[in-house]
């Protein structure tokens, strides 16, 4: 028997003695404290969001150089109107006459950074590929059963068939339950590492802790950004409360709110991975002033999230410390392309899927947030980088494309060579993905010039070809 099986099974065979214990003893198996942490001056610092609730967050001031200001960018005119049925289906309306327009061309004339795909919103009442919606005018635009469809002033008159057609959903137009309608300009920049002004804030998920952003961490502050990445509850090296209530949504939620507060800047950038993600969409909500940008890593689709009444992580918290060694071997193939030595590595070192099972039975069980729907999703106006790795086994891509198709300014990025934990396996492809977004900022068309009208001549008509020709007085250039 090699080395690492005698490892694995001593492994097992401790945890099942502990777990054993815990429910001989009705103790609560391995209960977590704060880790000790020999690096308080490297940018660590210890936040108590409430009394007894101690949160580890890394913050890096970078030494800046050089400060400059930033670049007016553009505008983006931020209009629709999203209609909820009572049967829950859901119809979205782009209402922005030139927002198709401005995203689709980057501040020095070329494609969106990176050959990012743009996701125009399409009749969500169905799963048909998407569909770009046209420039919104005087015409009415409809969903039928293939995707959005336009009817309007064509330049001809529809033909009968089509007239019939185009008459058929009044005939059985149903009442909408309740209609939200987003009318609203939205300035965007781009971000640079030399705006002081600019501060961005990196939210892991379950398992996880500020370490997995090491590589990012690193990379931005060297190029001059402020970055802040906290610990949640009961990860890495914040305190861990021993009361489910203390890992539901909203618990957790507030202490993000608590922390952007106290190191937001005027302009704020949200990096999310897996359930950090709904954290930072909460923000986006709360300060959709202070956000600029938002990135969602391998987060999923845009549904209300619920917990799951058939799961293993209903049972027992002894139980599941029994079974830690088989959930850390099955997070390892789910969560990675590949399960060499490295990976391994990766998941020591950065501190991933390291909790208590008391902690991941209760993070679990408490992801209930029923207000985070298709309807939360649509309203936000912020710039979506989606990140999403190929091989991720816990988040379909689907997943990740319906939510391109819900949110109003969306670009999704696949990896190829990734998986759930796509910032520890393709570092460099993440970070430059990252930094090509925050630099991006649309243009902003110019309105259309107006022809100026003709002015009436009222020099008389010469009759005669021989004659000298008219003196015209030359117009002066007047400003306008």
């Amino acid at each position: 028997m090699g080395s690492g099986a005698t490892g694995r099974l001593a492994a097992m065979l401790t945890s099942f003695i502990e777990g054993l214990l815990c429910c001989l003893t009705s103790k609560p198996a391995n209960t977590v404290v704060p880790v000790e942490t020999s690096e308080p001056a490297d940018g660590y610092e210890f936040v108590e969001v409430k009394p007894g609730r101690v949160l580890r967050v890394r913050h890096i001031i970078p030494d800046r150089p050089a400060v400059e200001e930033p670049s007016l960018g553009g505008i983006v005119s931020c209009k629709r109107k999203i209609t909820v049925y009572r049967n829950g289906q859901l119809f979205i309306e782009n209402l922005g006459e030139r927002a198709s327009a401005e995203l689709k061309t980057c501040q020095n004339g070329e494609t969106e950074p990176n050959s990012t795909v743009e996701v125009e919103l399409t009749d969500c009442r169905n799963s048909s590929p998407p569909v770009s919606i046209p420039e919104a005018r005087s015409d009415s635009v409809t969903a039928g059963n293939n995707g959005a469809s336009e009817t309007g002033s064509a330049g001809e008159a529809p033909a009968a068939g089509q007239a019939e057609q185009s008459q058929q959903p009044r005939k059985r137009r149903r009442k909408p339950k309740r209609t939200v309608v987003i009318d609203c300009e939205r300035r965007i920049a781009a971000c640079k590492g030399t705006h002081s002004d600019v501060a961005l804030f990196f939210i892991h998920g379950v398992g996880g802790s500020l370490d997995i952003w090491g590589s990012q961490l690193d990379f931005f502050s060297r190029l001059g950004y402020e970055v802040i990445a906290p610990d949640l509850a009961g990860h890495g090296a914040s305190s861990s409360p021993h009361i489910a209530a203390a890992y539901t949504f909203y618990a957790l939620a507030e202490d993000m709110r608590l922390i952007f507060k106290r190191y937001a800047k005027k302009r704020n950038i949200l990096i999310g991975h897996s359930y950090g993600v709904s954290f930072c969409t909460f923000l986006a909500h709360e300060f959709p002033d202070q956000i600029q940008k938002m990135v969602m890593i391998n987060g999923g689709g845009p549904t209300a999230l619920e917990p799951s009444l058939c799961s293993i992580f209903n049972l027992p918290t002894c139980v599941l410390h029994c079974l830690s060694p088989l959930l850390a071997w099955s997070f390892l193939k789910a969560g990675f392309a590949q399960q060499g030595s490295r990976e391994k590595q990766l998941l020591k070192e950065y501190n991933a899927f390291n909790v208590s099972s008391f902690v991941l039975r209760a993070m679990m069980s408490g992801q209930y947030w029923p207000e985070g729907d298709e309807v939360y999703h649509a309203e936000l106006t912020v710039p979506v980088l989606l990140v999403h790795g190929m091989h991720d086994k816990f988040v379909p891509v689907e997943e990740d494309q319906r939510m391109a198709e819900i949110l109003l300014m969306a670009f999704l990025k696949v990896l190829e060579d990734g998986s759930h934990m796509v910032m520890l396996e393709c570092p460099e492809a993440v970070n430059t993905l990252l930094h090509e977004f925050f630099l991006w900022e649309p243009v902003t068309l110019p309105p259309p010039k107006k022809e100026p009208k003709a002015r009436p001549e009222t020099a008389k008509p010469q009759t005669d070809n021989t004659s000298e020709p008219a003196m015209v007085r030359p117009a002066t250039a007047r400003q306008t």
